[in-house]
Order: C-alpha cells, then sequence, then structure tokens
C-alpha cells in the first residue's frame, strides 16, 4: 500500500523547539479536546492527565513538551498561535491552576500536579508515545494514546500510519527506484512528477500560495533572527550567534527594514568564496536559533534540522548565477519528495534513528534540491542526495541538557554545507556509475537506526549530553 505524503506533510508551520517534542505533541493535545468536544463530553470534563513515556519524558522538559501538551490543550494551533503569547499561555496555567481546555472550559490542572514524566517506561509502537486522560463524574475516564513519530506527524492508537487516503495519485511512489522509473518514462524532471501529484489534493494556485507561505515563513525567521542578540532560553547561556556573523558580513543589517530589502542588500555585495560560505552558516545558525527561543519555522523536515532547507535555499537565490522566483517551488517540490522517501523507507525521528533522521534527512533533501534547481537531471538529484545521506549515517543525537541547542544549531550549519557540497560533486559526476543507491543509502540508515543504542536517540543518555560538564541554570 502506497503511503500518501504531500509536500505540505513534510513541510509544516509551526513553533520551536522540536517537532517530535514540540509540535508532535502539541497536535496530539489539539487533536485530544476536539475528540472530546466532537464526542460531546468536554463540558463535563472534570481535570485531565497527561502521562509522557520513554523519549518523551526524558528530554521533554528540554524540548518544550510540557508546554506544547498545554497549548494544545488550551485549543492553540502551532501554526496560528501568536509567538508571543505561547510563553505566556502555558505560564499562566500554573499561576492560575487552571486551564481552559479547547478554550472553553475551565479545569483545575497545574504541570506539577497534571503531567507525569514517566522516564523508565516505553509503549511498543514507537519511542516518543503520550496518554491523555480525560476524568468525568463517578470516576469515569476517557483516554487515548498518541505516538510522536518524528517531523510532527502524530499517530493515533490503533490508527495505521499512512493507510490510503481515497486519492489516487497518478504517480505513486515508494522507493526512489520507482521515482526514477517515472521520471525516465513520462520524460519529466523530479518537480515536475511531484507537482502532478500535489494537484490531486490541491489546485494549481493553491500549491503556488502554499509553497510562497512557507517560504515567507523561512525568509522572515532567517531576517528576524539575524536582528536578534543575547542568550537563549533552557539555563545553558547559549548565545545567538547569527546577529554578530550578519553584522561582519553587512555591516549595518540590523538597521535593514524587511526581508527583502536585506536579501538585495546581501546580493549588491562583492561575494567570495569564503563570504559565501559565512552566510550559509549564518542563514542556518538564524532559523536554528530562532527555533530554540520557541519562535516560528517551518518543520523541514524536523525542527532540529528546520535550518538546513531555508539556508540552502536562501544561498542558492542569493549567490547562483541564474537563480530564479520559480525556483522557489522547485526546490521545495524535489526536497519534499526527498523527505517523503526517508519517511517510507526509514524514519525521520531522532527518537528513533538518531540525528542522521533529521539533519541527515535535511542535507539529503536540500542536496537533491539544489541539484535541480542548478540544471542536474533526476539521475544526479537522487546521486546528491544519497551523497549527502551517505556522510551523516550513523549521526546521534545527543542533545546537553535535553535542549535543541548543543550540537543541534551547529549541526544545520554542517548540514547545509555537506549539501552543497554533495549536489557539486553531483553534477560533475556519471550517475550510471555510482557504486549506491539511494534506495540503499535509506535501507542502510533504516538498518543503522535499528543497531543504534537507545541512549544516542534522543534520550539525552550519551554522547555530548554527559561527557560534556555543563551547569544549568533553570531560567
Amino acid at each position: 500500500m502506497t503511503e500518501r505524503i504531500s509536500v505540505f506533510d513534510i513541510f509544516k508551520i509551526g513553533i520551536g523547539p522540536s517537532s517530535s517534542h514540540t509540535m508532535g505533541p502539541w497536535k496530539a493535545a489539539l487533536q485530544f479536546v476536539e475528540w472530546l468536544e466532537r464526542e460531546g463530553v468536554l463540558g463535563d470534563v472534570i481535570s485531565v492527565d497527561v502521562w509522557l513515556y520513554g523519549s518523551l519524558a526524558k528530554t521533554g522538559k528540554g524540548h518544550g513538551t510540557d508546554m506544547a501538551v498545554v497549548l494544545g490543550l488550551t485549543g492553540e494551533h502551532p501554526e496560528f498561535v501568536p509567538v508571543d503569547k505561547v510563553i505566556p499561555t502555558f505560564e499562566n496555567v500554573d499561576v492560575t491552576g487552571t486551564i481552559l481546555l479547547n478554550g472553553r472550559k475551565e479545569v483545575s490542572f497545574t504541570t506539577e500536579k497534571n503531567i507525569h514524566f514517566l522516564y523508565d517506561q516505553m509503549l511498543p509502537y514507537h519511542a516518543n508515545a503520550l496518554t491523555l486522560v480525560s476524568h468525568f463524574e463517578g470516576e469515569h475516564s476517557r483516554a487515548k494514546t498518541y505516538y510522536s513519530v518524528g517531523g510532527g506527524f502524530v499517530v493515533c492508537e490503533g490508527e495505521e500510519e499512512g493507510q490510503e487516503d481515497g486519492v489516487a495519485i497518478p504517480f505513486p511512489i515508494d522507493k526512489a527506484e520507482e521515482l526514477n522509473f517515472w521520471c525516465a518514462q513520462e520524460g519529466k524532471k523530479i518537480s515536475e512528477i511531484v507537482w502532478e501529484n500535489e494537484k490531486c489534493w490541491r489546485s494549481e494556485e493553491d500549491i503556488i500560495e502554499g509553497i510562497q507561505k512557507l517560504w515567507d515563513v523561512m525568509r522572515e525567521c532567517i531576517f528576524s533572527s539575524c536582528k536578534k542578540n543575547g542568550a537563549l532560553p533552557g539555563g545553558l547561556d547559549v548565545q545567538r550567534r547569527a546577529f554578530a556573523m550578519a553584522e561582519k558580513l553587512l555591516p549595518g543589517q540590523s538597521n535593514i527594514e524587511n526581508a527583502k530589502q536585506w536579501m538585495e542588500a546581501i546580493k549588491e555585495q562583492e561575494q567570495t568564496f569564503s563570504s559565501t560560505l559565512k552566510w550559509l552558516s549564518c542563514f542556518a545558525l538564524a532559523v536554528n536559533e530562532e527555533n530554540a527561543h520557541y519562535g516560528r519555522i517551518v518543520t523541514a523536515p524536523t525542527n532540529g534540522a528546520a535550518g538546513v532547507i531555508p539556508a540552502v535555499l536562501m544561498y542558492h537565490l542569493l549567490f547562483s548565477p541564474g537563480a530564479k522566483q520559480q525556483d522557489i517551488v522547485t526546490f521545495m517540490m524535489v526536497a519534499g519528495e526527498m523527505g517523503s522517501l526517508f519517511k517510507k523507507g526509514a524514519t525521520i525521528s531522532a527518537a528513533m534513528g538518531g540525528c542522521q533522521a533529521e539533519i541527515g534527512v535535511s542535507s539529503a533533501m536540500a542536496a537533491a534540491a539544489l541539484t535541480e534547481c542548478l540544471g542536474g537531471n533526476y539521475e544526479q538529484v537522487m546521486m546528491a542526495a544519497e551523497i549527502a545521506m551517505e556522510h551523516h549515517l550513523g549521526l546521534t543525537c545527543d542533545p546537553i541538557g535535553g535542549l535543541v541547542q548543543i550540537p543541534c544549531i551547529e549541526r544545520n550549519t554542517m548540514g547545509a554545507i555537506k549539501a552543497v557540497t554533495a549536489s557539486q560533486i553531483a553534477l560533475e559526476s556519471d550517475p550510471t556509475k555510482a557504486k549506491v543507491t539511494l534506495d540503499g543509502v535509506i535501507r542502510t540508515m533504516k538498518v543503522t537506526a535499528e543497531d543504534m543504542h537507545h541512549k544516542y536517540k534522543e534520550t539525552a543518555d550519551g554522547g555530548l549530553a554527559v561527557h560534556i560538564p555543563v551547569n544549568i541554570v533553570e531560567c
């Protein structure tokens, strides 16, 4: 059965810092109160409990899982909630000792009393699991268990992930070899194949508008973050660096009023190899510094790896000769399809596969997308994705303090640079002579994830998280 995944499933607008630990639990809590509403019982609820299992428990505090669940229970949506409302809404719950379920039913609630972290318990389906329980008079309760499977995707227990949605797409694709077949048979580029599939869900106008909205959020995230200075929240005292880098590369950039003017100012500069690489790193840093500060970002395919795609696309639009507006759609179509292949064939969840499933996948997505935008054929595009992932295999997830900061923020810069390098190599290569296929590297990533010790899968139980001494001061 072909799993139907749209580009707009891979790319989702939301709030940082984590797609699996913030966005997923947020959506699960939102689905839970909406379910209670549909069942006609929300008004009878007297209290709610949330049980977090496994990875959600171990790094939940640092990833804002408790905050996400609270916002979801109040009925706020991660795409639309004002960013400056997130933390006050969360903090107000403990101040008042109450929560307004789905924005209308007030019940007693505090994070200490009603959110339970089960550090040593895991449910079998996925490492990221949470159970929400609503209580009623007479000791009656209703509960649902959800799994946050990576990239903001949520599966409710009992519902099969990837089931058919009733839409017959012209080019069903589960593996890279099938994508290769359709491109060869139809004489189309990858972006053109994906475009035809996307039209089964949306009109052409809606696709273009949706892609532009995604890019607008990405671009604004880079621009606004490059104007911010200071320390990130969480207690590690990690300082923002994108601001200083941007100021050094474009003196006075903090006084520029909007993102379009900022981009034009950068394009007008005479760039060197060194400066373009610094800008690429700056773009990636900016996104993930904003992500770490509970800012609005685009999951691409996760929050922890959200900086790679916008950094490489911005790099292309500013520094590639002949880059054009249409390249934004091309880039996102190709990147989205690559992300879909990895989700179907392996995982995009760090709790299941380590950081290879986040930075590795995002780098492969960006490498492929850049390659098509630069004129590569479909075989070179898939070769670029393979090269990028091949050199992320085995990458562990070991966040210090359970925060999406060290090493996560810098890893986005490395993923972006590897993506550009992979694209350059693929464009100068003959894919027919390649020894490793994209399907082969996806299978390898899946097996590597299965073999990886659990302490290197977003638990903060291994790697840098335990070997680098830090003094975390609660903020």
